[in-house]
């Protein structure tokens, strides 16, 4: 009787454990259903797929039995591949996005003498018609960094700390050092001693140390009050008024205190107004209209601080909302087209940038926390950096050094030293 197998049945019936054949004759006939003749492609196909099959079994049956078919087939001429002679040619260009047709507003902070204040020279902010650092859009200015100073002595990191033992009693004295000796583009005077839990110094006394700042330094200034919603409006409206015509930046009008008061001494005493928000971008559009339009703060007159979340806890949420604002912007919202500030030393907040190790057993050793905590503020700022952010806010001189460098770098100032690349697979760093 005569039985119909596959071929691929054919290895299993003769059973996986025989390595070789020998005086067995297999004899039958190869049955090839064609079906309908007239092939399409699709048929053509699909009936060389199973040649090949039956061509594999085949082999492998051969090679079952003991016949030497690897050396048969090893013995064929395989053609060696060609080599290319040259790569395609491709021109690389960046485009222009149409969409971007609203310049960020430019603001000016500080004032010389022609201009009714004492400062030496001024910052310009913004202008922007891109995202930082597209050369097919140059940046017109760069972002700066202003560095904290502190009415009282507070509780730092001992790596930033550190840097201001010998200053840390004296406002005026502290801020001449960080322009002095850490290149500080501003000053940042935080009137902290003025929260009712603090010390509640009056506005009077807060303003006489903003005075002693103005004439330690002669870089423009931030004006911050203590955070304490009920006593800022009172200690930033003293300050703008012994600050007259010295375009400082008020630091801050918010949405949970009485901006109304701070935005009228901004008018009234010729600053600028920071609107600050928590991480929400319909907030920050709220604020910035009620500033223009309630208040009547002009738009060269604010600029916005969208809160800075540092590295590894929350740095990517940061970022991506300052650059929808940013693309906001520039894409024609006039309620969010002006330049950011980053409180970039909310990076020390962080316990990985000041602890000595970690507090988990089975972590491991995090280094030498002297360069482990700088590094976290200038992965904080160089991050929002990327995202457009105009002014930084910043403790450790060494991360301000480098922040700076790279920024500026980046911005065409600095020319950085040609290096050989031809051996970059191989060479040693």
């Amino acid at each position: 009787m005569t039985k119909k197998i596959k071929l691929s049945e054919l290895g299993s019936l003769i059973g996986g454990d025989i390595e070789a054949l020998e005086g067995v004759r297999i004899e039958g006939d190869v049955e090839i259903d064609l079906g309908q003749m007239g092939m399409n492609p699709q048929m053509a196909y699909a009936l060389g797929h199973e040649t090949a099959q039956m061509a594999l079994h085949l082999m492998n049956i051969s090679r079952i039995l003991g016949y030497p078919i690897d050396q048969v087939l090893g013995g064929q001429q395989v053609a060696a591949p060609k080599k290319l002679s040259k790569l395609t040619e491709s021109k690389f260009s960046v485009g222009t996005i149409e969409e971007w047709k609203t310049p960020i507003q430019e603001v000016v902070l500080g004032a010389t003498s022609s201009d009714g204040g004492s400062r030496k020279s001024t910052i310009t902010l913004g202008g922007e018609k891109a995202l930082p650092y597209y050369f097919d859009s140059p940046m017109p200015h760069r972002n700066h960094i202003t560095m904290d100073v502190f009415d009282m002595p507070i509780n730092m990191a001992k790596a930033v700390k550190s840097n201001y033992e010998d200053v840390i009693n004296s406002p005026a004295e502290w801020a001449k050092k960080v322009v002095r000796d850490f290149g500080a583009d501003m000053v940042t005077i935080h009137l902290i001693s003025t929260d009712p839990n603090i010390k509640d110094t009056s506005p009077a006394q807060a303003a006489k140390t903003v005075e002693e700042v103005l004439q330690a330094v002669d870089v423009p200034i931030v004006i911050g009050g203590s955070g304490n919603p009920e006593k800022d409006p009172a200690v930033l409206e003293k300050a703008a008024e012994v600050a007259e015509g010295e375009r400082c930046l008020l630091a801050s009008a918010s949405l949970n205190l009485d901006y109304a008061r701070i935005a009228e001494a901004a008018k009234k005493y010729n600053h600028v107004v920071l609107s600050w928000t928590q991480l929400e971008i319909n907030a920050q559009k709220e604020l910035n209209r009620k500033l223009m339009k309630q208040c009547g703060v002009a738009r060269e007159n604010i600029l916005m601080d969208p809160t800075t979340a540092a590295l590894g806890y929350g740095l990517d949420y940061a970022y991506t909302n300052m650059e929808r604002i940013r693309l906001a912007g520039l894409s024609g919202d006039t309620e969010l087209n002006f330049p950011m500030s980053s409180g970039t030393t909310n990076a020390w907040g962080a316990r990985e940038a000041w602890m000595t190790a970690s507090p988990l057993k089975e972590d491991s050793d995090w280094g030498p926390r002297e360069y482990r905590g700088p590094i976290w503020e200038i992965i904080t700022g160089l991050t929002l950096s990327l995202a457009g952010n105009d002014l930084f806010m910043m403790m450790h001189p060494t991360a301000v050094q480098v922040l700076k460098e790279i920024t500026q770098t980046l911005y065409g100032l600095k020319e950085t030293e040609q290096l050989n690349i031809d051996n970059w697979i191989t060479a040693v760093v």
